[in-house]
């Protein structure tokens, strides 16, 4: 994934000499876990350069440059930083199209590594997705595989309003697969279905598709049918790809790695039961981190969602 993801930035830039790389540490050392390795070199220090460790100015120079006509793409270091950031965030670059009546855009694209399983300090773990899906004006993407990653984030950085792309920290080199060496987008908005399946729809993102998948895989040889649609997009929302699976399945599963309180599965639930409530079997089960702050490392693999939840989760809605 995370040479995916730089070879997105790197053709995007090659064809847009508008675009521009700002962050901590993403020049000279190529970022955190370089994933701008390289612009620095082929791109020079006017479209790739470091700034202070201070989020709120990185977001603020770009809302800057965007509305003037350049298109930056920003790196929060790790996404448990962005607190520093939110009002940058949400009162003015998510509100510019609006606060100005169309005459205005801001298409930048914030990029931020976050979540768990790789044993990190404080608030460099923390998934903080459900805060931007509440920021009317923000798009938050946040793929699961390296295919994925480099289409997602070439159609984040042409889209003209601002996205936050939230790549997971476990997956940057957790596994290989094939990715076109050319350019090519990926709709924002557009769910996968990662399995079919018919008896349960386990509905995720980010770090736990992969998981979901892998139990999901399991309980096959145990004559349990299950599908997994990996979201991409928590906004744009593809409530239609949601809904389809759970009027097939009648039961339903979500697993994401945020707090459960007030994370995004809870949206996702309501808005289930407001369109195909009818259609459930079951009452909808939600595997989620605890309503606690981010654990130590030696107990987040007990925080996290794991097989042993998931499985759990499966048979709990089954027994119904």
């Amino acid at each position: 994934m995370i040479e995916a993801i730089n070879e997105a930035m790197r053709q995007e830039m090659e064809r847009d000499p508008r675009i521009i790389v700002l962050g901590e540490d993403v020049g000279e050392n190529g970022g955190v876990f370089r994933a701008t390795d390289g612009l620095l070199a082929q791109f020079g220090e006017e479209r790739v350069f470091d700034t202070p460790l201070a989020e709120s100015g990185i977001i603020g120079t770009s809302i800057g440059l965007a509305i003037n006509g350049m298109r930056p793409i920003a790196e929060i270091q790790f996404l448990g930083f962005v607190y520093q950031a939110m009002d940058q965030l949400a009162a003015q670059a998510a509100r510019i199209r609006f606060r100005s009546a169309g005459r205005f855009s801001c298409p930048i694209v914030v990029r931020s590594p976050y979540g768990g399983g790789v044993r990190t300090p404080e608030l460099h773990s923390d998934a903080l997705e459900a805060l931007f899906t509440h920021s009317p004006g923000l798009k938050v993407v946040m793929p699961s595989n390296p295919y994925d990653a480099k289409g997602l984030l070439i159609s984040a950085i042409r889209d003209e309003d601002p996205v936050l792309f939230l790549e997971p920290m476990k997956l940057y080199r957790a596994f290989r697969m094939e990715v076109l060496e050319e350019p090519y987008t990926i709709p924002l908005g557009q769910a996968r279905v990662v399995k079919e399946g018919d008896d349960v729809t386990i509905i995720s993102w980010g770090a736990t598709v992969p998981l979901a998948a892998k139990v999901a895989a399991e309980m096959e040889a145990k004559g349990v049918s299950a599908e997994v649609i990996d979201l991409r997009c928590l906004q744009p929302l593809d409530l239609d790809a949601i809904i389809a699976s759970v009027e097939k399945t009648g039961r339903v599963m979500i697993v994401h790695e945020a707090v459960k309180t007030g994370g995004f599965g809870a949206e996702v639930a309501a808005l289930i039961s407001e369109r195909a409530l009818f259609a459930l079997s079951a009452p909808i089960v939600r595997i989620a981190g605890y309503d606690t702050p981010y654990p130590v490392p030696s107990v987040e693999d007990d925080w996290l969602p794991n097989a042993e939840r998931i499985v759990e989760g499966i048979e709990t809605l089954l027994r119904y």
